[in-house]
């Protein structure tokens, strides 16, 4: 079974997901489980009657954009598997965009493979305070949004044994995260990996210190009150399935980094150079900004703030030295793409608002005219060496959703139909989850 061959629109998703549920109506159900911050629907998909859930979430971060495609196709595997809902008294439940508002920004790209710097001049990355799943993180209960409190509220509706967060990644390889070890899970996601030619990230930023529990899976608590840790509550735990757009097996490389605090120290320097060379350049369009407090600007005022935040704790690290994680090649491949990108997202969104400004006025001899001319040469720049430091290529969407899908149907069969003694995926002889056929 193969997923598709660009990206869906949320109202793509929204509209092949309705169709399911005419096609099956005995079967499956789709309602609405709450609104975005601009009132756009956030739909839940539901299939199978059994009273154990496996709650999947598509479209956390709205750059991301694997997710709704692997909520379809993993729902369109659950009713071929309808006699195993059955047997094993389970329902799926798929939260098919939990940020709608987000995923509309990015939809003004190509739906397929792209230059780097194109898919970047056509990023949106909300900043941290608006992504619903920072729950209990950045947010008191009373500033909560519509979009994590709609989420919370199913998850304590259905009280799911396993919530799997469905996320990506601009540039590395595929890798789990995990707040509740699922002994076994590493062995399948390595082999279907390995089928589609998709590297497991073994050295990660963001999990960087967690416990390893098998090559590019991580296991780590979550944040008490967050989305993520909601689910243990009853029981169950989160899986967080993340996936490449372009694929580096820099990312993959486990040999111990012969200079690990230098390397590091190297990446503060340069982040605190494109901290200030980006801080410069927006103080410099605010004049000309038609936007004063939209998304766009938020997203580009946080970037720039990130870029010095993460310079602080490079050279925290560096100083420190690595020795409680002693860093591999992988994981220094894995801060510099870090260190990349997020200049890249900056600029790419301040292009944006710079496009809606010079809109009927683009006057190239203007102050507008000439910050858009070297935003656009930066990103250029910027991007081909971010792919070409990295030895990046672009990975099928079609094997970004069928890495994504056979890894969350993986980690619901480890969770839901445990063995006798330690818990093990269930999964044919040869591996393979019905459905889901290796090419």
């Amino acid at each position: 079974m193969r997923g598709p061959d660009a990206f869906p629109t949320v109202s793509g998703v929204a509209a092949a997901a309705r169709m399911l549920t005419r096609r099956h109506p005995d079967l499956c159900r789709m309602r609405l489980a709450g609104e975005s911050r601009a009132g756009r629907p956030l739909w839940l998909l539901s299939v199978g009657h059994g009273t154990r859930h496996v709650l999947v979430v598509a479209g956390p971060h709205p750059d991301e954009q694997a997710g709704g495609a692997t909520a379809l196709l993993l729902a369109e595997q659950a009713v071929h598997d309808r006699r195993r809902l059955t047997e094993d008294d389970l329902s799926w439940d798929f939260l098919l965009c939990l940020d709608p508002d987000g995923a509309l920004l990015n939809e003004t790209g190509p739906a397929g493979p792209r230059p780097g710097a194109v898919h970047y001049r056509h990023t949106y990355r909300p900043a941290a305070a608006e992504q619903p799943e920072c729950a209990g993180v950045l947010r008191t209960s009373v500033e909560e949004l519509p979009e994590t409190l709609a989420l919370l509220a199913v998850i304590d509706e259905l009280r799911p044994v396993l919530q799997c967060s469905l996320h990506g990644t601009d540039v590395g390889g595929g890798l789990v995260r995990l707040t509740a070890d699922v002994p076994g899970l590493a062995e399948p996601f390595g082999k279907y990996a390995a089928e589609l030619d998709i590297p497991v990230q073994t050295g990660s930023y963001d999990a960087l210190g967690w416990d390893g529990a098998g090559p590019g899976v991580f296991v780590r608590g979550a944040t008490a009150g967050s989305t993520w840790e909601r689910p243990h509550r009853y029981g169950g735990l989160t899986a967080v399935v993340g996936v490449p757009m372009w694929a580096s097996r820099r990312v993959a490389d486990p040999t111990p980094h012969p200079e690990p605090e230098r390397a590091v120290a190297s990446l503060a320097a340069r982040l605190r150079k494109d901290a200030a060379v980006s801080a410069s350049t927006l103080d410099r369009a605010r004049p000309y900004l038609a936007e004063r407090d939209g998304p766009l600007l938020r997203g580009v005022e946080d970037a720039t703030e990130s870029l010095g935040r993460l310079a602080d704790e490079y050279e925290t690290l560096a100083l420190a030295g690595t020795g409680r994680v002693p860093l591999t090649m992988a994981h220094v491949a894995a801060l510099d793409i870090a260190a990349r990108r997020m200049p890249l997202l900056a600029a790419g969104m301040l292009l944006r608002l710079l496009d809606q400004q010079r809109h009927g006025d683009d006057d190239p001899a203007g102050e507008p005219g000439r910050l858009h001319t070297r935003l656009e040469r930066r990103l250029d720049a910027g991007a081909r060496d971010l792919l070409t430091a990295a030895g990046a290529r672009w990975v099928p969407v079609g094997d970004q959703v069928e890495l994504q899908a056979r890894t969350v149907l993986a980690a619901s069969r480890a969770v839901t139909r445990p063995a006798p003694g330690p818990r093990v995926p269930a999964a044919r002889p040869d591996g393979v989850p019905t459905g889901l056929m290796p090419r």
